[in-house]
């Protein structure tokens, strides 16, 4: 079939798409006749017999990639275009030009079969709805796709091949130059100290968060060297940030190693790209020693065990997490003696203070079931702190000898980058100083900003030295006298150390940590089997009884409770709480007995009431009596008053009971009452309270 036969008038009726793309803007600048060539592709329209007006140029896709249709708008415009049926004729100068992936190749295939739409490349005219000319199509996409991968595996491998043999250019990290040979220190002494302070305030404090802090406690900033724009190759100072230290404690070169290969790529849904870091034995090249070093790969393989300990909820039984400031002395080391989970800590508030519990929780969250233990840690961390001084002990003054030199050393070196830096500011300002002298009086404008500059880096100085010399006022370089006497004394006894309520819970967790690698917990009845694991592989096993809980630490004693029982027989809980108080008896609590409290206690012992008692001996209640006699109520407690019925209290609320009458009626006797400020007599162990009446 002819070129022109394929061309119908429903075709020219439409418009005629030219799609034009580069894959990078240096192809654009650099590569133009290929450019070019896709623009002429409209005289190629023209000569098929669409006008200038039907021909629409789309070229905002230039310097994209074509792998992905993901970021081409473009190219999704004119696949929406061909879909709503108003192109007649796409046109690109090669498959590659349309896409290098076979999915939107082969979906604008379909979309132009639906559509009716052709395709013109620099060969020749295509209708996707024939099966011949589609097939074309389909192969020229698919050998457009495999060109691609062929020539990034020409890329890739080249570059795999030098750097295999350590020859490939990578940028070089801060504090590293490279020579023209391979890669040296930075001969800039403040930019090779700032480095070397950073790994010896994570080797100190073991901590990424910790390196920021002090940095910016000590005002010391941290360098950064400009790799493009007009300032390329200059050094800039600001503030450290968390992900800068986590950079550099990751990157292996900065123990000397070359290495290659580190990360991989994973393209997702939508043209992005993710990447994840291998492990040491996926890395393509690893070539130790070949610079240089700041630190040793011992180090840094520390490093990295150290951080990944410091990440929490890492893993799926999370490891241990740095010193918190809770009280919990344990926290990040224990393990479940039951199912070899990392347990965690729960606190709860007793009397003003928090109190630590070790939870076993991890398998019950994740599966909707009963944690598996729980553990006290209110007497367990008072145990495993005295084993920790037993073994601290000997060892005490060699500690801290070793901490007074550490302490020195450092705070030489912070003093040593604090005077790199107003030296650094001198040399600006005697640059800026410099480049005003030489300029000619006739340049006032150019004279005008140097002075400006020169003024800027002057008060820079200014201020850089002005704050050197406030912190050398504030503290002395070195320690005194007095301050090495006091660390020895605390070298001598480090349990008092360990015990002064200034020490803050983290360092107490931090000295603990360098002496254990775990420990290890299992409950058994009231017994807590604990097992201590060293840092040299050793271990130590002991036992601790579970902690009483609340209702055991404040339970009332068994004798007072005994004699509670006892006294009730003959007292009401108000006379009750009397008498133990004049004992000098004290509740569980270590409070006054109170009617309520007696109350309580008799029912959570089971014990009856005195007026329980009064009724099992066969006394009446006052309706009792007045029915037996025949007579109103009051009329009985008329009787009790007065004396003719014998009547005793039997509670805190005047209610009185009467003795069973197996005699004749008793009689009232006139002017005959019982003298007491109370109502009724209470009765006593003698009775002496209790109102006779006449036989």
């Amino acid at each position: 079939m002819s070129v022109t036969s394929k061309v119908t008038g429903e075709h020219l009726s439409r418009l005629a798409y030219l799609y034009v793309r580069q894959s990078s803007l240096r192809q654009v600048q650099e590569n133009r006749e290929s450019t070019a060539r896709q623009y002429d592709l409209k005289r190629r329209a023209q000569a098929l017999g669409w006008n200038s007006e039907q021909i629409v140029v789309i070229d905002e896709d230039l310097g994209l990639s074509g792998t992905s249709s993901a970021q081409r708008n473009g190219f999704q415009r004119l696949v929406a275009e061909v879909g709503l049926g108003r192109v007649g004729l796409v046109m690109g100068l090669e498959v590659s030009r349309l896409a290098r992936s076979s999915t939107d190749w082969h979906r604008l295939l379909e979309i132009c079969a639906l559509s009716e739409t052709l395709i013109l490349d620099e060969d020749g005219l295509y209708d996707p709805s024939h099966f011949n000319d589609r097939l074309l199509l389909g192969l020229k996409g698919t050998m457009s796709e495999a060109e691609l991968h062929v020539l990034k595996a020409r890329l890739v491998g080249g570059q795999l091949n030098k750097a295999r043999r350590g020859e490939l250019w990578i940028r070089p990290p801060l504090g590293y130059i490279f020579d023209g040979q391979r890669l040296a220190f930075d001969p800039d002494e403040q930019i090779q100290g700032t480095v070397r302070l950073l790994f010896e305030t994570f080797r100190r404090t073991g901590s990424a968060v910790q390196v920021v802090r002090h940095f910016s406690r000590e005002g010391i900033q941290w360098p950064r060297r400009l790799a493009s724009g007009p300032r390329a190759g200059e050094v800039v100072w600001a503030a450290l940030e968390h992900s800068r230290v986590l950079n550099v404690l990751h990157n292996p070169r900065y123990t000397g190693a070359y290495v290659y290969g580190r990360t991989r790529q994973r393209k997702l849904g939508g043209g992005q790209v993710r990447y994840r870091r291998l492990p040491q034995e996926e890395w393509q090249v690893f070539l130790p020693n070949v610079h240089p070093g700041y630190i040793t790969w011992e180090e840094y393989e520390a490093n990295q065990v150290k951080l990944r300990e410091n990440a929490n909820g890492y893993g799926a039984d999370r490891r241990k997490s740095p010193p918190r400031e809770g009280p919990a002395l344990l926290q990040g080391l224990v393990l479940c003696g039951i199912c070899g989970q990392r347990m965690t800590v729960r606190y709860y508030v007793s009397q003003g203070h928090p109190v630590p519990d070790y939870v076993c929780q991890r398998r019950g969250i994740q599966a909707a079931e009963p944690i598996c233990q729980s553990i006290p840690g209110s007497g367990l961390d008072e145990a495993i702190a005295q084993v920790v001084l037993e073994a601290m002990t000997p060892a005490s003054l060699e500690i801290a000898l070793e901490v007074f030199e550490e302490l020195r050393a450092r705070k030489t070196e912070v003093n040593r980058l604090r005077l790199a830096q107003v030296q650094r500011a001198r040399e600006e300002a005697e640059l800026a100083q410099r480049q005003y002298m030489l300029v000619r009086p006739e340049n006032r404008l150019v004279a005008d900003q140097l002075e400006r500059q020169w003024n800027e880096k002057l008060q820079a100085l200014s201020l850089a030295e002005e704050e050197y010399r406030r912190i050398c006022e504030s503290e002395s370089p070195e320690l005194s006298e007095g301050d090495k006497e006091r660390i020895l004394l605390l070298a001598s006894d480090l349990p008092r150390v360990w015990k002064d309520p200034r020490t803050p819970a983290r360092d107490r967790k931090r000295m603990l940590r360098l002496l254990i690698e775990d420990v290890t917990l299992k409950r058994q009845g009231k017994i807590i089997r604990i097992g201590i694991r060293w840092k040299g592989g050793t271990t130590t096993s002991l036992q601790q009884p579970v902690p009483p809980n609340a209702a055991e630490r404040f339970r009332t004693p068994p004798d007072i409770v005994e004699q509670i029982r006892a006294l009730t027989m003959e007292q009401t809980d108000g006379e009750i709480a009397e008498t133990l108080n004049c004992r000098g008896l004290r509740t569980g609590r270590g409070k006054k007995f109170t009617r309520q409290i007696v109350r309580n206690l008799r029912r959570a012992y089971d014990i009856r009431s005195f007026q329980e008692h009064m009724r099992e001996a066969g006394w009446l209640t006052t309706r009792e009596v007045a029915a037996q006699l025949g007579i109103h109520h009051q009329t009985a407690q008329k009787f009790a008053r007065e004396g003719v019925l014998r009547a005793c209290r039997v509670n805190d609320k005047d209610e009185i009971l009467f003795e069973p009458i197996t005699g004749p009626r008793p009689v009232a006797q006139p002017g005959k009452r019982f003298k007491d400020r109370r109502r009724y007599p209470k009765c006593s162990s003698k009775r002496r309270n209790e109102v006779q009446y006449e036989a």
